[in-house]
Order: C-alpha cells, then sequence, then structure tokens
C-alpha cells in the first residue's frame, strides 16, 4: 500500500480498542503511511484548534485518502465550506452526526449544512441502522445532499469500540484494495 492515509477521530478520540486505533495499527503494521493524529483537546474540542490543526495536518502529510469518524466528518465539512484545502483521493465518512447535534460541549461545531464540494475525488459515507446521533432518515437526507453513495451497517450503533467495533477488517479492505466485501464487520 503507496497511498498516505489519514484518520481523523471525532469527540473524546478513538483510543484503543477503536477500529481506528486498530485499522492504524494494521496500516503500520503493512508498511502503509499513515496519520493518526490526537486532535488537540479531544474530550472538549473548539471547532477553530481543530480547524486549524487539520488544515496543517493536508498541508504536511497531504493524504490521498481521509477518513473521519463522528464528530471529524462535521469538522471535514467545516473545510469544505472554508474551501482552503487540497482535493484527497477517497474520503470515508463513517457514523457522521446529525447536523444539529445540541450538546454543548462539542457545540461550537453546530448546526452546519452539508457542503457542495467535499474535496474527494470518491467518497462513501458509512452509518448505521441505531446510531445514537443520527437516524436513518437523517442520514438518507446527508447522503442524498452529499450526493455520494452510502452504506448501512445493521444495528451498529456509533460504528465505535462500544458497539463492537475494535477489529473491523470490512474498513481495512476498503482503504487497502478499494473493494467492498459484503461482509461489513
Amino acid at each position: 500500500m503507496k497511498q498516505r492515509v489519514l484518520l481523523l477521530h471525532g469527540w473524546g478520540g478513538s483510543d484503543y480498542p477503536h477500529w481506528q486505533s486498530w485499522l492504524a495499527g494494521e496500516l503500520a503494521k503493512a508498511y502503509g503511511t499513515v496519520s493518526f493524529p490526537l486532535l488537540d483537546n479531544p474530550h472538549f474540542p473548539s471547532k477553530n484548534r481543530w480547524m486549524r490543526q487539520v488544515r496543517e495536518l493536508l498541508e504536511d502529510f497531504r493524504p490521498e485518502i481521509v477518513l473521519c469518524h463522528s464528530l471529524a466528518n462535521t469538522l471535514w465539512f467545516h473545510l469544505c465550506h472554508e474551501g482552503a484545502i487540497a482535493p484527497v483521493e477517497q474520503l470515508y465518512l463513517v457514523a457522521p452526526p446529525r447536523l444539529t447535534c445540541e450538546i454543548d460541549t462539542i457545540k461550537s461545531f453546530f448546526p452546519v449544512t452539508p457542503p457542495s464540494d467535499l474535496f474527494a475525488k470518491q467518497a462513501l459515507m458509512v452509518t448505521s441502522t441505531d446510531d445514537p446521533y443520527m437516524t436513518v432518515e437523517e442520514a438518507e437526507a446527508l447522503q442524498r445532499a452529499l450526493g455520494i453513495p452510502m452504506k448501512v451497517l445493521e444495528n451498529a450503533g456509533h460504528i465505535n469500540a462500544d458497539s463492537g467495533y475494535g477489529a473491523w477488517p470490512w474498513i481495512h479492505s476498503i482503504i487497502v484494495s478499494g473493494v467492498d466485501h459484503a461482509d461489513s464487520k
């Protein structure tokens, strides 16, 4: 694997046993080029600080693949609205929260509107039928607004360690080969 992969975590981070942590290790074991930074103050994030930090990462690391989880999706939307980022080859939006989330700790990120340009040649949204932060109907509306394909996982919660997503071979396969094998878990 010769592509540079940037993994962006959500609120609180994605430390072990989260699938992003697992994926970073798997990519590194295969001598992949991966960046999995801990964004500033992940338990009490600031939209402006995170945007500045990710803009610098994008400029310095120049990833071909960006994989966002949860609040990182909202962050990506803000970066797209700003328009000051270089396009990536592939973008994965995993478990985005609703666009009007009202949790006090992360309120600086909301509301947000779907961007008209995701700054990606290819994009895929991955959601769950029982995500507590976005209903299926909200996910379908977001998918239509973004104009990208969507994969819906059955009963996968917020697609995090709490819902059983530590090792996630499907996402590894997609990142490494670009092939969607039927088994999502």
